[in-house]
């Protein structure tokens, strides 16, 4: 029996494999067709399907690459020239994809901006990016005004829905310069001695800790991107993707997008998620595939059942982060047939897929294609915060069950070929070199892994986020699984915060709480399910958790307030006392921060 599922399971690999390679094999370097030339290849085979179903309008394909096609031409007016950098800063809408995908037939690149920034995290995006040119729509462009002051240059606002009485010398509408633009494709010499090398956009990183930086997107890698997902999810003509996640970022704005607009199928755009509305919407859509972040599959099981989660023609849900605590109830509440988790990062040369659906892997590479996959797991010292090397001066690689950092080989070809960031320095700092051998340069992703006999991989925890107390390596990720199941919790951050004259770092976790907390019930949970160097120290209790536009938690900020009462306006714990944990005063931190108490 064991035999026959191991050939079940190597053939559903090899098939998902073949797919996802047959599609990125035109791809090469040095050729002049971009991502742009893909998308008009799909409009030209189907013309009258739906490409793109949005909150205001539905727009077939002929129809999006004719409203590309005037934002090309507008671009133009603006005289803007290859190599030049437009900001696009506004809420999911077809216009969104239109403006991108019409910048690139003209040679413009284009930088996704986050639209939950404001102030200065804005105004850094603006700056990096080089654009004067900003295009946002009537909810963003207040934010874009706000951060203006801290831009050192002029910015030029054009601005989607604007009302009359908003235009300003700097800030105009954009609707009528686009209705009395050509809807003619731009003619494909402007483009003429661009290659897959150069820049199609700028996606920013999640600025969870720090200010985001912007990872440069080459043609090569945006089709890449949109084209193995359309392979790997065998999508059709006939296929519905349901994307409610950001186009600013490369998981809503290119894997959940390729899927659909490569295929011939329909893009369900929404311009945000919504819990209470997602099945309603998925169910009435008809959608048959959904592009996941893991957090917004747990805030789906964490809500009241709903008579329209089950009733639904989804096929497939695909997407990353789905931690191991959700997949399961995840999968069996809703009803998915099929789970797709994929491992990859923006400015990255790493990525994985599971394609068989194991619960909590991240990806798997058999050995049949071993040297084949850009990806290997090196020793890592937790104190240094960085690979372990041996006696030769070289790096130890990992073995079965063995915790290591991802790393991919970097080279000149697509697979291997590492973009970076617009900040060389940013780049260089990602690069490790004389891996294996002397000269040879590595990409660090920054992740912590481990993988099995069976060559699953499974994520452990970023590095920086893993700390270490009592002699011991605590992983914040494997906390957050354990203590989401403890009754009563319903979303868990941890971290690891300084305790003067304390070696390593104390754990502490933040929660939010159905109910009201008992730190007894608590404490019995977390005495049951964790080994006493990993038991937390601390305990916040939180209203809601901040978090990224890809739902990322904001660790920085509560890493930063740590567990002094004066900067915390929450309820703080320490551990301690008859109920497990006791109230945290401004007294019992002081003693702390002497060092009259131990931990």
């Amino acid at each position: 029996m064991k035999l026959m599922a191991n050939i079940r399971r190597d053939l559903k690999f090899a098939a998902g494999l073949r797919r996802l390679l047959q599609r990125i094999k035109p791809i090469q370097l040095d050729s002049p067709d971009l991502v742009c030339d893909d998308f008009e290849e799909a409009v030209d085979r189907f013309p009258d399907n739906i490409a793109i179903e949005d909150d205001h309008r539905t727009l077939t394909y002929r129809e999006l690459d004719a409203l590309a096609n005037r934002f090309g031409h507008w671009g133009q007016s603006r005289r803007l020239h290859r190599g030049d950098v437009v900001a696009l800063m506004m809420l999911n809408r077809a216009e969104y994809l239109a403006a991108w995908i019409g910048f690139s037939k003209i040679g413009v690149a284009t930088a996704l901006i986050n639209t939950n920034l404001t102030g200065h995290p804005l105004a850094h995006c603006l700056e990096i990016s080089g654009a004067s040119q900003i295009v946002t729509d009537n909810e963003c462009w207040p934010q874009v005004e706000e951060a203006r002051p801290f831009v050192n240059r002029n910015l030029m606002l054009w601005v989607i829905d604007m009302k009359d009485e908003a235009e300003a010398d700097n800030r105009r509408g954009l609707d009528k310069p686009l209705r009395s633009g050509s809807g003619v494709r731009p003619n494909r010499s402007i483009r003429a001695g661009l290659t897959n090398r150069d820049t199609a956009l700028y996606i920013y990183t999640s600025g969870t800790t720090g200010l985001p930086k912007a990872a440069r997107m080459p043609h090569s890698r945006a089709r890449t991107y949109m084209r193995a997902f359309a392979g790997a999810t065998a999508s059709t003509a006939s296929d519905r993707i349901f994307n409610v996640l950001p186009l600013y970022h490369s998981t809503g704005g290119l894997v959940g997008v390729g899927p659909a607009l490569l295929s011939g199928g329909r893009l369900i755009l929404r311009r945000k998620f919504s819990a209470t509305s997602f099945w309603p919407d998925v169910k009435a859509s008809g959608a048959t595939i959904f592009v996941y972040i893991g957090e917004l599959c747990r805030y789906l099981v964490n809500c009241p059942e709903h008579p329209d989660e089950r009733d639904h023609k989804l096929r497939l849900a695909f997407g990353n982060g789905l931690r191991p605590d959700v997949w399961e109830e995840f999968q069996q509440r809703f009803a998915i047939p099929d789970i797709l988790e994929f491992y990859g990062s923006t400015e990255g040369n790493v990525s994985l897929f599971n394609f068989d659906g194991k619960p909590g892997a991240i990806g798997r590479v058999p050995n049949f294609v071993k040297n084949r996959i850009n990806i290997r797991l090196v020793r890592f010292d937790i104190e240094t915060q960085e690979p372990m090397r041996g006696a030769d001066g070289f790096c130890l690689l990992t073995g079965p069950g063995e915790v290591g950092e991802a790393i991919g080989m970097i080279g000149e070809d697509l697979q291997h070929n590492f973009s970076g960031y617009a900040d060389k320095a940013a780049s260089e700092k990602k690069i490790l070199t004389d891996v294996f051998q002397r000269g040879d340069r590595w990409f660090r992703t920054g992740d912590l892994m481990r993988r099995d006999s069976d060559g699953y991989y499974y994520f452990v925890d970023r590095i920086g986020d893993t700390y270490r107390w009592k002699g011991e390596n605590v992983s914040t990720t494997e906390i957050e699984q354990r203590l989401s199941e403890a009754p009563g919790v319903q979303e868990v951050v941890s971290y690891g915060v300084a305790v003067p004259d304390q070696d390593g770092k104390a754990g502490m976790v933040a929660l939010i709480i159905e109910g009201r907390f008992s730190a007894r019930a608590f404490a019995e949970w977390v005495d049951a399910e964790l080994p006493s160097y990993a038991r937390p120290v601390f305990v916040r209790l939180l209203k809601s958790a901040e978090t990224t536009g890809t739902f990322k938690y904001r660790k920085g900020d509560l890493v930063e307030e740590g567990f002094d009462p004066a900067k915390v306006s929450a309820q703080l714990y320490v551990r301690g006392g008859k109920a497990g944990y006791t109230k945290l005063t401004a007294e019992g931190y002081a003693a702390i921060m002497r060092g009259e108490t131990r931990l």
